[in-house]
């Protein structure tokens, strides 16, 4: 499915959000806390907007690492940081529940809009803590559902009639509804910070977006 789509993935995203996405990819860098040298891990990095992001803000001689399941989404990363002139982020190939990386490998690991479509959240939880570094920051930016009306009931119509619409003249309903149907499914923001407990992190915090819409959650490995 993420194959099909990847060529209006972006476009998709940003009629969606009315461009926002950027924006908040620019506060989940952020709350990455990098620092120069450090090594990242961008999961579930789609078209590579977030890893570019956080490589954009530091000295080259970090490593800095996007990895999908996405082949397609893969091949677009890839150009995209060649347009940037970012030859030095590498994007590859991984299972966000069986990651090919050893224990305590990088400082920063991030995922942008990429949770919600794992087969078990805690299980990728458990393993980006894994590959932590001690005292390495793990951060999940995601959509949420607002619980207050009026945008509460504004969210619903949105995701579930006009996304799904916007699915259809983008050539593919089915992965637009799926979408909709992903975010139902997905912990509150309150649940999300539940299971990082569970995988072993600590100084937890969430911060909620946009009204409800978007979610910011980190926590850190402890040293």
């Amino acid at each position: 499915m993420f194959d099909r789509i990847a060529g209006v993935y972006d476009l998709v995203n940003t009629v969606m959000t009315a461009g926002l996405h950027h924006a908040w990819r620019e506060r989940a860098a952020d709350r990455a806390e990098l620092r120069p040298g450090d090594a990242a891990l961008d999961l579930c990095c789609g078209t590579g907007d977030l890893a570019l992001e956080l490589r954009e803000r530091v000295e080259a001689r970090g490593r800095w690492v996007g990895a999908d399941f996405s082949e397609r989404m893969l091949e677009l990363a890839e150009n995209k940081a060649a347009d940037r002139g970012l030859a030095d982020v590498t994007f590859e190939w991984a299972d966000a529940l069986e990651l090919p990386y050893s224990e305590a490998s990088f400082d920063t690991v991030t995922v942008g809009f990429g949770v919600r479509n794992l087969a078990d959240v805690g299980a990728g939880i458990r393993e980006m803590t894994r590959i932590l570094k001690p005292g390495g920051r793990c951060v999940i930016l995601e959509i949420t559902q607002p619980q207050k009306p009026p945008l509460s009931s504004f969210f619903k119509v949105w995701f579930n009639r006009i996304v799904p619409v916007i699915g259809r003249v983008a050539g593919d309903s089915d992965a637009y509804s799926y979408l909709p149907e992903s975010v139902r499914s997905f912990p509150p923001p309150a649940k999300l910070a539940a299971l990082m407990d569970e995988a072993g992190l600590t100084g937890i915090r969430y911060t909620v977006l946009a009204g409800g819409i978007i979610a910011i959650h980190s926590g850190v490995r402890p040293a």
